[in-house]
Formats: structure tokens, C-alpha cells, sequence
């Protein structure tokens, strides 16, 4: 087989079995170009539904012996860095360690903190930002990137695609941007996906907008990327599909899974919905992925409440959100001269949470479609002053809600995503 073309096994709701899973690994992998190579395996953090020692058992087995050397990066993007511990755990290495498990592989955080770990790979002018945007932004962008990947032969991107409330459906390059990138790139990707808006654009298929920025910037690494792009049962180690082969020919086969796997049409609209968060969302610039999934079939009205009694901070790595709150896009665009500063990645997360809306300036009144609710160990005064409502995890009455017609709870929220028929 030729390596320009892509393979696949499985399909939606289906399950591949350990045996296939490694049957076609072993296969494919033989025609991925990594020989003598530098190659760096761009994975994700804990935040996704990603069975990751099911598939890099048979990677590691198949490229240690080929590549020059063998990198794991961790692609963060900005969230926070993954301790030795978690790490162990992720890789399912307990309790030896990952040195033990997988000899001669470094594993390593995205260190989108640190300087001396990043590389400027290039520019993208604002013409052709005002190109692949639609004509919504015009700017210049710098592509910073990890150092790995742009000092690597072969950057092979393994992980899950689901939709995704900035660029349509996960996956693909958006490892690398912003996975493996700094700020620039991530605001203007992110910002741009708020004014399209997350009711048109979350789990939308093709190329959106918002991908087209990204692929031009990945287009800007010197690495050949290569992909093992999975379609996996939220919550859970099964596999349901594998698309493996050049990164865009991958993704652009598992998108069309996930799309069809982890998109769920109701035929009313909500009236209110309990999100229980799982606890690899450690905060709410996580754990608000529960509300971004449902809010497309919210009734104009409605109530999400978002159930995390993990949580204790909006967010660790962005405390620009503690000052801004959770606002919708006209809440912002009508006083920019006050919120031009900020962060346009803060801006996009708070109007991604707060969802569709309206803000009049002459009276200073805003109106939200739907009513957000937190039930996280996150303050009260922390929680109004953010504009959402507050519930307390230990006043809430799962029970009485579970079995309440008008409620609608689900158990694992924050990657399958609700959209109403028709």
C-alpha cells in the first residue's frame, strides 16, 4: 500500500477488538515513512476520551526499532502540564513507570510555557487570514510551535476526533495548532471560531473556517505528518474506528465517523439539562465543554447546569476569565475598547460558555438564550460574579432530577454533542 493512501477499520457504534486493532497497526505502520527517522508521536492529555495504551503498545513495538529516535509529546495546547504521575497512568505504564514500559521513548509535556522549547515556523499574512476566515478577521498571525515537532522527520498525530465547538470536528491538525502551539495562533484560531459562533460551527463537517486557519499554519512545519486518527466510545476504551495514513487523508475519513457517531438529534428542545462532568475536566475551562455540547438543543429559555463537584476554580492557566465572566459576543463587541486587551482565546471561551445572546449598551442590559448554572466547589461570590447562577453540589437532587420528564441528565457530558432534527 501506498503510503499517500489512507486505511481504515471499523465504523460508527461499532467496536474493533484489541486482536483487529493490532492486526491493522501492525500493517499500516509498516508503510509509514519513519525509518532512520526522527519521529515525534503527537498525543493528547487527559481531557479526552483516548484508550491511548491500547494503540501505543503496538506504535511503540513497531517504530522502536526503526526511528533514529522515539518522542511522545503531549499536546496541551495551553491547558496545564501533566505530572510524572499522570503521565504513568495515561500511558497505562503503573507501576513501572514509562522509562520501564517503553525503553528508549521520551514522554513530554507540550511546554507551551517555556521559550527555549518553542519555535517561530513562519507567518500567515492577513490577506490570507482574511482569505480563510471569510472575510471575518484580517491580520497577520505568527505560527509558533514545540520544537520537537518542527525539528522532527515525521510527526505522527495519534488520537480521538470528536465534534468541537472551535473548529467543527477535533482531530487532525489541530494536534498541532493548538496543540503544540502558543498563544497567537490560538487566540486568533479560537476568536475566529466565536464569531462564527458555536450553534453554526460545533460539529460541523468538511473544512470550516476555523480548520482552514489551522491547516495553513500546520502547513508552515517542517515535519511530514502522518496520522492514527481514532473514532472512540466517549467515556469508555473502546475503539469504534481507526483511519490511519497522511494526517489530512486520516482525519478527513475519522471525521466523517465521529460525526455520525457523536452526534445525537433530539426531537424537542430541552427545557433543562444536568451536564455531569467527568473528572479528566479539571476546571471549568474544561468542564465547560458540557455546556457547549447541549447548547444547540436548548430551548430559547433553558437551563444547563453544569454538575462538577470536582472542580474548584474557573481556570488554572487563564485568570483573565475571573475578571471577564461568562458574556455572550455582543456583550463584548459593543464595549471593545474595554475588552481589547484581553486575550481574544478568554473572550471566545467566555462566549462559548455563555452562548447566544444579546447586550444593549445604552442600558446596560444583557440578554442571554439560555441560563447557566454552576454546581462546582467554585465560591458563590466567584460564580454570580461571573454571571451564572450558583448551585451548590451538596443541595442538588440528582434523584428528584433524574426522574423529573422535563430534565434531561447526562451522565458523561462533554464530547458526544446534541443538536435538535430537522
Amino acid at each position: 500500500m501506498s503510503i499517500n493512501e489512507a486505511a481504515c477499520i471499523g465504523g460508527a457504534h461499532q467496536v474493533v477488538s484489541q486482536a483487529d486493532l493490532d492486526a491493522f497497526l501492525t500493517k499500516q505502520l509498516a508503510t509509514f515513512p519513519v525509518d532512520g527517522k526522527k519521529v515525534v508521536l503527537v498525543v493528547p492529555d487527559g481531557t479526552r476520551s483516548c484508550p491511548l495504551p491500547r494503540v501505543m503498545d503496538t506504535v511503540y513495538r513497531e517504530l522502536i526499532g526503526r526511528a533514529s529516535s522515539l518522542t511522545a509529546l503531549i499536546a496541551l495546547g495551553t491547558h496545564a502540564y501533566m505530572s510524572p504521575a499522570e503521565l504513568d497512568h495515561w500511558f497505562g505504564a503503573e507501576p513501572m513507570g514509562i522509562a520501564a514500559k517503553y525503553p528508549g521513548m521520551t514522554v513530554v509535556n507540550h511546554e507551551w510555557k517555556n521559550p527555549a522549547n518553542i519555535v517561530d515556523v513562519g507567518t500567515i499574512s492577513a490577506a490570507d487570514i482574511d482569505k480563510l476566515s471569510g472575510g471575518r478577521l484580517k491580520q497577520d498571525v505568527r505560527v509558533e510551535v514545540n520544537k520537537l515537532v518542527a525539528d522532527a522527520d515525521v510527526s505522527i498525530v495519534i488520537g480521538p476526533v470528536f465534534p468541537h465547538e472551535v473548529v467543527g470536528i477535533s482531530g487532525g491538525n489541530k494536534y498541532f495548532i493548538p496543540g503544540c502551539a502558543t498563544h497567537e495562533i490560538i487566540d486568533l484560531s479560537h476568536w475566529l471560531g466565536a464569531l462564527i459562533g458555536i450553534d453554526d460551527l460545533i460539529g460541523s463537517r468538511g473544512i470550516t473556517p476555523v480548520r482552514a486557519v489551522i491547516n495553513a499554519a500546520a502547513e508552515l512545519i517542517p515535519t511530514h505528518r502522518m496520522g492514527v486518527c481514532l473514532v472512540v466510545k466517549s467515556g469508555t476504551d473502546e475503539i469504534e474506528y481507526v483511519a490511519t495514513g497522511e494526517l489530512d487523508d486520516a482525519w478527513a475519513l475519522s471525521s466523517e465517523v465521529a460525526a455520525d457517531s457523536h452526534i445525537e438529534y433530539v426531537g424537542k428542545p430541552f427545557k433543562k439539562v444536568v451536564a455531569m462532568m467527568p473528572t479528566r475536566y479539571a476546571d471549568m475551562w474544561t468542564a465547560a465543554k458540557g455546556c457547549y455540547k447541549i447548547q444547540p438543543a436548548m430551548a430559547e429559555g433553558g437551563e444547563v447546569i453544569i454538575y462538577a463537584p470536582h472542580v474548584k476554580a474557573l481556570s488554572e492557566q487563564h485568570p483573565e476569565v475571573y475578571d471577564v465572566g461568562y458574556h455572550c459576543m455582543d456583550y463584548f463587541l459593543k464595549q471593545w475598547d474595554k475588552f481589547k486587551d484581553v486575550p481574544t482565546a478568554v473572550l471566545a471561551h467566555s462566549t462559548h460558555v455563555r452562548g447566544g445572546g444579546t447586550y444593549d449598551p445604552a442600558t446596560g442590559v444583557e440578554h442571554n438564550r439560555i441560563k447557566l448554572t454552576l454546581c462546582t466547589q467554585v465560591p458563590r461570590e466567584i460564580v454570580e460574579a461571573a454571571n451564572a447562577n450558583y448551585l451548590s453540589p451538596d443541595e442538588i437532587d440528582l434523584d428528584a432530577l433524574r426522574a423529573d420528564p422535563d430534565v434531561f441528565v447526562e451522565p458523561n457530558a462533554g464530547e458526544v454533542l446534541f443538536r435538535l432534527k430537522g
